[in-house]
């Protein structure tokens, strides 16, 4: 008989991508057990915008797999009782090739059920954004957002509850091989594992990150005060429409990217795009820069978040309530948006490289626990 330190399949990491793994692991059927260093999830899943994006994401590598994850969010949301705080997409276009490329994107097959605003019916269903210099308004049903920091929580907690996982939190992996798992809190031994080790690139297979080219992106965040209004889902500028492969692989993305270096040098320079998005209580997370993290180090630019609250007014019109929190997140990056390797048999190590956890994760975790044969 299995003794209580016996499983089918061990996930390293609590992150989005792990908990996936887990809840697919768990539905067929399998014994799971998650380890995680931290007392929680404390990573780039806890730390962004917890916001399942579709349109404009890349089609290859990120669009299906965001179609996917959204409907599994919500059933999972449904279940686990977690509130989705905000639903669609407003991307408020301020220059002329903006509205451009915008156009071309809604002759696209990946623009299905969008809509292109002029400026005048935008501000009819939208009078929180300035309407001097719009040009157009994108929107898309198709997005939602929990709020990540009672998300994931509650997801862990559900799959305990109902799905019968294992939790090991405050506990470090230190080696896998297989069956056996050393632990700091001692070995256990399971059939397969997953890694999943967010942007930590250092204590399992790092010579396997290393060869893979993975190194880290840190970005700079701020949570305002409730502002006084309710957005009809979350906005992004013209900056995020050269960030996103299913707009910046447009044709029309050159000119928009020749008059933002004119104007927005130093916005591009440090990575930043809008985003605007609203939580239950009012308040509204705002981000977010990008920068190689190895060459920032631990400490916050105040410029850059004076960056970003001008963006922030440019889009409103308004200025920003007071700042209730800043902070710096980081996620691992590669070329290609998400890294499957195999390290050794029965053992895939799994990393999401493009800041896409929230929005492709339980794909991802679908497909890697099909890839393992379960």
């Amino acid at each position: 008989m299995a003794s209580a330190r016996d499983f089918d399949i061990a996930v390293v990491g609590a992150g989005i991508v792990g908990l996936a793994c887990a809840l697919a692991a768990a539905t067929r059927g399998l014994r799971v057990v998650v380890i995680e260093r931290h007392p929680r999830a404390r990573g780039a899943s806890v730390r962004n915008f917890g916001l399942v994006t579709i349109t404009g994401q890349d089609r290859d590598a990120i669009w299906s797999r965001a179609r996917r994850s959204r409907d599994i969010w919500q059933a999972v949301a449904a279940a686990a009782g977690i509130p989705i705080v905000r639903h669609g997409l407003w991307v408020a276009a301020r220059r002329a090739e903006s509205a451009a490329l915008l156009e071309a994107f809604l002759h696209s097959d990946m623009a299905e059920g969008c809509e292109l605003l002029t400026p005048s019916a935008a501000n009819r269903r939208c009078p929180e954004l300035a309407t001097r210099g719009l040009q157009a308004v994108l929107v898309s049903p198709h997005e939602l957002r929990v709020e990540p920091r009672d998300a994931m929580p509650a997801l862990a907690r559900w799959l305990a509850r109902e799905h019968g996982v294992t939790f090991l939190w405050d506990t470090a992996v230190r080696t896998v091989d297989l069956p056996r798992l050393d632990t700091s809190r001692g070995a256990l031994s399971a059939g397969t594992a997953v890694v999943c080790p967010g942007d930590d690139l250092a204590t399992l297979f790092p010579e396997r990150l290393a060869a893979a080219g993975v190194s880290r992106c840190s970005l700079q965040m701020l949570r305002l005060e409730n502002p006084g209004f309710t957005l009809p889902g979350t906005v992004m500028s013209d900056l995020s429409l050269v960030r996103y492969g299913g707009f910046a692989g447009l044709p029309e993305v050159a000119a928009l990217q020749r008059r933002l270096s004119a104007e927005q040098a130093e916005w591009l320079r440090h990575g930043i795009h809008l985003i605007v998005a609203q939580s239950g209580d009012g308040s509204l997370v705002v981000g977010d820069s990008h920068h190689d993290a190895d060459a920032v180090g631990p400490f916050a630019d105040e410029r850059i978040y004076a960056l970003l609250l001008d963006e922030y007014r440019a889009v409103t019109g308004r200025e920003p309530p007071p700042v209730r929190e800043r902070w710096i997140g980081s996620y691992a990056v590669a070329n290609g948006a998400v890294l499957v390797d195999v390290p050794a048999p029965g053992v895939r190590l799994v990393l999401v490289t493009s800041g896409s956890g929230a929005s492709t994760g339980f794909a991802i975790g679908e497909e890697v626990i099909e890839g393992l044969g379960h």
